[in-house]
């Protein structure tokens, strides 16, 4: 084989050898078998340096080395070739960053001497990692300024790979391309798939404020204000057309790569959340006129429009800044806001790319922005109709004091409800619920379970009894509901509501309760201490199991109830700092052996929360209801709830004995007219003269019809509160019913006098038995009025009777 031949082969196996080396990917860890001649002899090329040329003789030599210096003088891209040391021995001038620089500032330079704005570590770890091994590095960006231009920043992409000479010698060879351009069109897009995946994440108007300018600093400006209009913050309906420039505008979000406000170290011209105006004309007020957004470039501080606003102007000059952006935050044609954009540390000012850039953020923050204004009116609505369908004040009763806090949630008003509903016999019962879901539909929702409610209490049913047929009335309501479910209620896996129903006895100074899938009460004595009052919960309502335990306690008079929601409980209890000298704080009058709630904490978060509301009960001897209430807020909500949440505060009290006054009657239809004297005697002793005369008409017909109609033993009852209250209680199941008689009848007539003469009547059913109550409006003069010397309810006379003597006496 002659020597021209061996050569050919020679280069046909260095040119295999290289298209087999990096030929995908970033790195290729493969090393190539052929080896180049030797690089020796005189400077040659374009861009200068020293030219290594490979070693030999003759014609091919001459070609190798102009085909050498063809590459080095008409690549496209910066070619660099560097020794072991990594210093330029030969390069062009391609690249945009040498052009203007000597060669001698170059060659026998390392990269990072005569390009220091790049990152000098990643280079040469990248750099004699590849010269080592033979790797190859592919197409690796990196960023920097050049001193021949440093006012802009430049992206190049690197690639590296290793050559070997004849004589072992090992060199670097960088292929540098300029992508700036290209690179930043992918920031660009980079910025939009970041704005599009974080903006809209809070449905809250400042939320969103906040995201759109963390987006845009630092990736795309030094610094970013956002200022909105008063409507999407509120929820209020927009106003299409332009802004008078004069319109107050709030600081909705700051951020800057100095600092964010309004926590950090600058917080910008105007306080986070303050009102303020742009003074006009300037360009921001040009925005809000028109709806177009401004690029402002090459700001000096003598600018006119800056005298319009000088405070603006002394800030935006003292930050140095060089170039703005100012965008309207339009949606529907309506002006949301402005968003800002400031330019001061980096040395590049905006051009038109970034103008539309920032109008795309701005287009996207305002959707972002509107979604939270619509909802915040749309809970505005749903908060409206809730705080409409719940009591409106505590009611004012001689069972019980109540007080109550409800507090709507961040995702939205639910369906928590509460109810307080004055019975007979001046009982008070107590309920407290939560309807799945959350918005309109679900204050609507409970509306209608809390109306339900309300009309079987006021039938006097036992607490099971009426849950039962408010779960009936509930599967009703689930299957209406089936096509418009409230939000998160898409299935009712767990029933249509939870109920807690409750009613408190305060002559006899019980409480009877059940539960439809609702916690129980935590219940505190008048001295603080914890009362167990265990309720089993059932199911929820709407799930037809229609099986509910009730449960009866004896309570003392001063006792503190506590019903809430699940939302009182969703955060972790704030727990009381321990004392300097250990002891475990107690108030006035409390045992040391008791000890402190905070010492025997229960384990579980549910019991743990619990036990910290009893702590905050036990100091209900001390502290009005109302406070209470604002202190249990303050120990289990250290931050605002995501759900609704409610918390009734109920302080037992008792009638007193004089204001009962109770007698058992023969089943004689002569005790009729001696039962008929009692009763006056009794109004007599409290000052009741003038309802004499009605009561007679009333203790007369409720009488007659439990002889004629009932069992005994009959027993007649006066109660003295806010209402006269007259009872007539019976063995019997039959019930009475009101019925307009003829002129013929005979008889018929007796419900439909006392629903003339009394304010209300109705029946209530016992287990054994029932009463027939009618309850009569106490004249305002007479309500506080005495006789001296009047005989106490309590020793009631003995009656005479046919049969024998009926006694008197108290229940």
């Amino acid at each position: 084989m002659s020597d021209g031949e061996q050569e050919e082969r020679r280069g046909d196996g260095e040119q295999d050898g290289m298209r087999r080396n990096g030929v995908d990917g970033h790195r290729d860890d493969r090393h190539s078998d052929g080896e180049g001649g030797d690089v020796s002899g005189p400077a040659d090329g374009a861009g200068g340096g020293a030219v290594p040329r490979p070693a030999g003789s003759g014609q091919g030599d001459h070609v190798d080395a102009a085909l050498l210096d063809a590459l080095f003088a008409q690549a496209p891209i910066g070619l660099y070739l560097l020794d072991d040391e990594l210093r330029v021995i030969r390069y062009n001038s391609a690249a945009r960053g040498v052009r203007d620089m000597a060669s001698t500032d170059i060659v026998g330079h390392r990269p990072a001497e005569f390009a220091p704005g790049f990152d000098r570590v990643e280079l040469e770890v990248l750099a004699r990692q590849a010269l080592q091994d033979g790797g190859y590095v592919r197409e690796h960006l990196v960023r920097g300024r050049m001193p021949a231009d440093p006012g802009h920043e430049m992206v190049g992409a690197v690639s590296l790979f290793r050559i070997v000479s004849d004589t072992g010698r090992r060199y670097l060879v960088a292929a540098v391309e300029d992508v700036t351009e290209r690179q930043c069109a992918l920031d660009r897009l980079d910025i939009l798939h970041s704005a599009h995946r974080r903006l809209g994440v809070s449905l809250d108007a400042i939320g969103s404020a906040q995201e759109l300018a963390e987006v845009a600093v630092p990736r795309f400006a030094d610094s970013a204000t956002v200022d909105l209009l008063d409507e999407p913050l509120r929820g209020l309906p927009l106003r299409p057309g332009p802004i008078d420039p004069g319109a107050p505008l709030r600081r909705a979000a700051y951020r800057s790569v100095r600092g964010t406000g309004p926590a950090g170290p600058s917080a910008g011209p105007v306080p986070h959340g303050a009102l303020s105006t742009y003074g006009a004309p300037t360009p921001y007020s040009r925005t809000l006129e028109d709806g177009r957004a401004r690029l402002i470039r090459g700001l000096g501080g003598e600018e006119e429009w800056l005298a319009a606003d000088p405070e603006r102007g002394r800030r935006l000059t003292g930050l140095g800044v060089h170039s703005m952006i100012v965008a309207p935050l339009v949606v529907h044609d309506a002006v949301l806001g402005v968003l800002a954009l400031y330019r001061h540390r980096r040395p590049e000012p905006f051009d038109q790319d970034d103008l539309e850039l920032a109008v795309e953020l701005a287009s996207r923050g305002a959707v972002a922005i509107d979604k939270a204004r619509s909802y915040a009116r749309e809970r505005s609505i749903a908060t409206t109709l809730q705080r409409q369908l719940l009591p409106r004040e505590p009611v004012e009763l001689s069972a019980v004091r109540s007080a109550h806090v409800y507090l709507p949630g961040v995702v939205g008003p639910g369906g928590d409800w509460y109810d307080v509903v004055p019975l007979s016999a001046a009982r008070v019962g107590l309920a407290i619920g939560s309807v799945t879901g959350t918005g309109i539909e679900a204050a609507a929702l409970m509306g209608q379970v809390r109306t339900a409610l309300r009309t079987l209490a006021v039938q006097d049913l036992p607490p099971d009894e009426l849950l039962v047929r408010l779960d009936d009335a509930a599967r009703v309501l689930t299957d209406e509901q089936r096509g418009s479910l409230p939000a998160g209620a898409s299935t009712l896996p767990d029933g249509l509501a939870s109920c807690l129903y409750l009613v408190y006895d305060p002559i006899a100074r019980t409480c009877t309760a059940a539960s439809a899938g609702h916690p129980g009460p935590v219940v505190v004595g008048p001295d603080g201490v914890p009362v167990p009052f265990p309720v089993e919960p059932g199911l929820p309502l709407g799930c037809g199991d229609g099986c509910y335990e009730m449960r009866v306690a004896e309570l003392p008079v001063g006792s503190v109830l506590a019903l809430y929601t699940n939302g009182l409980m969703s955060g972790p209890p704030r727990r009381t700092p321990p004392r300097a000298d250990g002891a475990a704080e107690r108030g006035p009058g409390r045992s040391a052996e008791r000890g402190g709630l905070d010492e025997t904490l229960p384990a579980g978060p549910g019991e743990g929360r619990r036990a910290a509301l009893q702590r905050v009960l036990a100091r209900a001897g001390e502290e009005e209801l109302a406070q209470l209430c604002d202190q249990a807020v303050y120990a289990l909500l250290p931050e605002r709830q995501r759900e609704d949440a409610v918390l009734l505060l109920v302080r037992t009290l008792e009638l007193p004995e004089d204001k009962v006054a109770v007698w058992t009657l023969p089943e004689d239809p002569a005790v009729v007219r001696t039962a008929r004297r009692l009763a006056e005697h009794q109004l007599a002793a409290w000052g009741l003269e003038e309802l004499e005369f009605a009561t007679g008409l009333i203790v007369s017909e409720l009488v007659t019809n439990a002889i004629r109609y009932g069992k005994s033993p009959i027993r007649l009852r006066l109660i003295n509160d806010r209402g006269l209250i007259c009872e007539v209680s019976d063995s019997s199941d039959s019930t009475p019913h009101l019925r307009r008689a003829k002129s013929t009848d005979e008889g018929g007539r007796g419900l439909f006098i006392i629903g003339q003469l009394a304010q209300r009547w109705g029946t209530r059913f016992a287990r054994h038995g029932k009463t027939i109550w009618a309850q009569q409006e106490v004249p305002e003069a007479s309500e506080t009025s005495e006789v001296p010397g009047a005989p106490a309810a309590s020793a009631a006379p003995v009656v005479p009777g046919p049969a024998g003597l009926a006694e008197g006496g108290g229940e």
